[in-house]
């Protein structure tokens, strides 16, 4: 299981949010270089980075961030968070992001999605975020009709080849992640698609669980902030 550790930006500083509400919010740090360095040193070989204002706003106000991250370590970077439009993917391609993770615009233009994954392929992810069965989208601020097995099925339809899961209720709140909802998506989908768990993962016990259920990796935020997991543990553990 690859292990993630995460950065979400915003105003250019480290920060995690709350079950995506931006009242609710923690800074953690205002050098994401040095945070994802430590990462680095930890161990850690992805990284998983999201622009938070760029989610909100359909913009890459942290682009600098990110491509200082990316040129002062060697972590394979995955980014989400105002990927709306193929310039801002070739962009990210060419200061060697791993891939971008597209999120609304895969509800709002599903063909937009299937031509990138046809022009870009595994360069591109996509990233569904849930709120009790049903996807959110604009940074978490909008619940869709759209179930999370429709948007599965159709996105596996055009090629998607990632899908990044984030179960909203969970995500920032220390309880737990969701492992019903991921062992249902490995069951129905594992076999047409990769499936990376984010939101709440908060104890060595999560990260157990979701590799015996089989995702291909998982995302870690605050826990690696408040020292509930040891980053070096969790990959020694659990990490390939």
């Amino acid at each position: 299981m690859k292990i993630f550790p995460a950065i979400d930006l915003r105003n250019g500083n480290v920060v995690r949010l709350l079950k995506g509400d931006y009242d609710k919010m923690t800074v953690y740090g205002e050098d994401p270089l040095a945070v994802a360095r430590s990462f680095e040193e930890a161990g850690a070989e992805y990284l998983h980075v999201v622009d938070l204002d760029g989610a909100k706003d359909g913009n890459t106000p942290n682009f600098a961030a990110v491509r200082d991250i990316i040129e002062g370590t060697d972590l394979k970077v995955e980014i989400g968070g105002g990927i709306r439009s193929e310039e801002i993917i070739v962009d990210y391609a060419q200061i060697g992001a791993l891939r971008v993770i597209i999120g609304t615009m895969a509800i709002k233009d599903p063909e937009f999605t299937a031509r990138m994954i046809r022009k870009h392929g595994k360069s591109v992810a996509v990233g569904v975020d849930i709120s009790d069965g049903m996807v959110a989208i604009h940074g978490w601020t909008e619940v869709t009709s759209t179930s999370v097995d429709d948007i599965f099925q159709s996105l596996i339809d055009v090629g998607v080849r990632t899908i990044i899961c984030t179960d909203i209720s969970k995500d920032g709140a220390m309880e737990g992640t969701n492992m019903d909802l991921y062992r249902h998506l490995v069951e129905e989908y594992g076999g047409y698609v990769d499936i990376i768990a984010s939101g709440g993962v908060s104890t060595m016990e999560d990260l157990e669980h979701l590799n015996e259920i089989g995702v291909d990796g998982a995302i870690i935020g605050k826990a690696l902030y408040t020292g509930a997991i040891d980053l070096a543990e969790a990959i020694r553990k659990y990490g390939n």
